[in-house]
């Protein structure tokens, strides 16, 4: 059942969107931070970055030695939540920059996030997409999938920060990247679930171009409450 709470932002000005292309990841990370303190200072109204970043690992701050690569890439240690992930080529990155409205609701302004990613699934045609109790994120239950027992695997990743009212990081939608850097780390820190991408579910190619405007649209709307949040 769904219910709308109204718009999560301190004001009403339209978010501005910036599609950013492929950027380098700390590039882009000291560039939220840039934007956030400005945005924390009232000199910006409030952003949403959309990109895609060369093949990435990251780590949040509650990330464990035994979930980093055995493959001996480079990992960046980051200010978001979360554990350990990976970001590359075919995988849509959403940063919003926003200063959320007082008092601060951080498990409400996740739950939006996710809400926009179930809608964007929807809208490329995949049905069936929620979340997992006590994980982040938006997942696929575990079932029969063609004959094939599958378990519950996550199609797209959250993992944010909060300064001074003003969120960074985001989300990140599994498109038509490959799968084969999760298979060197414990993705999230969750060991008995797998990662999937919307190609693999739907059984052809879902490029980043065929989810981006579904995702920037889905994003603004669940933040302006014009996008019902349901309660799994």
């Amino acid at each position: 059942m769904g219910f709308q709470t109204g718009s999560i932002r301190m004001d009403s000005t339209p978010i501005e969107v910036k599609e950013l292309g492929t950027v380098d990841y700390q590039e882009t990370w000291h560039r939220q931070a840039e934007l956030a303190a400005e945005r924390a200072e009232g000199k910006i109204n409030d952003q949403l970055l959309i990109l895609e970043h060369p093949s990435t690992y990251t780590a949040g701050k509650r990330t464990e030695d035994s979930d980093r690569p055995d493959n001996g890439l480079p990992v960046v240690d980051v200010d978001r939540g979360g554990r350990i992930t990976w970001h590359g080529p075919g995988q849509l990155v959403a940063y919003p920059i926003i200063k959320l409205a007082d008092p601060v609701d951080v498990v409400d302004y996740v739950r939006r996030l996710e809400e926009a990613l179930i809608q964007t699934c929807k809208d490329v045609g995949l049905e069936g997409t929620g979340r997992v109790e006590g994980r982040s994120g938006v997942w696929l239950p575990a079932g029969v999938v063609g004959g094939e027992l599958k378990p519950a695997r996550k199609i797209a990743a959250i993992g944010i920060r909060v300064t001074r009212g003003v969120t960074m990081h985001g989300v990140s939608l599994n498109c038509d990247n490959t799968m084969e850097y999760y298979g060197h780390i414990v993705p999230c820190g969750i060991a008995d679930a797998g990662v999937t991408t919307l190609s693999a579910e739907l059984g052809r190619d879902v490029p980043v171009e065929e989810c981006r405007e579904a995702l920037e649209k889905n994003i603004v709307a669940a933040l302006n409450g014009e996008l019902a949040v349901h309660k799994d």
